[in-house]
């Protein structure tokens, strides 16, 4: 099966200027019952007041490749262990409220165990980042209740291809 790759506009704000690029790796993680994990923020920033859904990751550290950095930030925000199944694909991405452009490379990822996690400060005070365990279905839901925002359309915007597509790779 093909990758994923996606180019997605902001139309939430007016872009002025782009002033870097950020890499990014995500996973959508599932385990051996069929549910996926993903993350729940509650922001109240300059993107606005929000409840999130995301998909687990983050930035590709100076020196890390890909998988590295994958790894590390499913164990820092889920606490997981996990085995890479696939690449689902790229989403290219922007932020023009903070000027950044995303190339966001997602994951499909078995979770082989679960233990303690590992949150940066700033995602327990600011964002309150707590795992949400759900279906497909249940996950769908999700990102269109919380399509709500500014930042949650860009988010489901970004998340939902990638959520179907990784549903079609594990149906074969």
């Amino acid at each position: 099966m093909n990758e994923l790759y996606l180019e997605l506009r902001d139309n939430e704000w007016p872009f002025t200027y782009t002033d870097h690029d950020r890499q990014i790796a995500r996973a959508i993680v599932f385990d051996d019952e069929g549910y996926l994990y993903f993350t729940r923020a509650t922001r109240d920033d300059h993107f606005g007041k929000a409840t999130l859904i995301e998909t687990s990751g983050g930035g590709v550290e100076k020196g890390e490749d890909l998988l590295s950095a994958i790894h590390r930030e499913l164990r820092e925000e889920l606490g997981a262990e996990v085995g890479v199944v696939a690449k689902i694909g790229v989403v290219s991405d922007y932020y023009n409220l903070i000027h950044r452009h995303n190339v966001n490379h997602y994951y499909l990822c078995r979770a082989t165990s679960f233990g303690e996690k590992h949150l940066m400060p700033d995602e327990i005070e600011r964002f309150h980042l707590s795992t949400l365990r759900l279906t497909f279905d249940e996950a769908e839901a999700e990102y269109e209740r919380r399509a709500c925002t500014p930042i949650g359309r860009l988010i489901a915007d970004r998340e939902l291809p990638v959520l179907k597509r990784a549903r079609e790779i594990l149906n074969g």
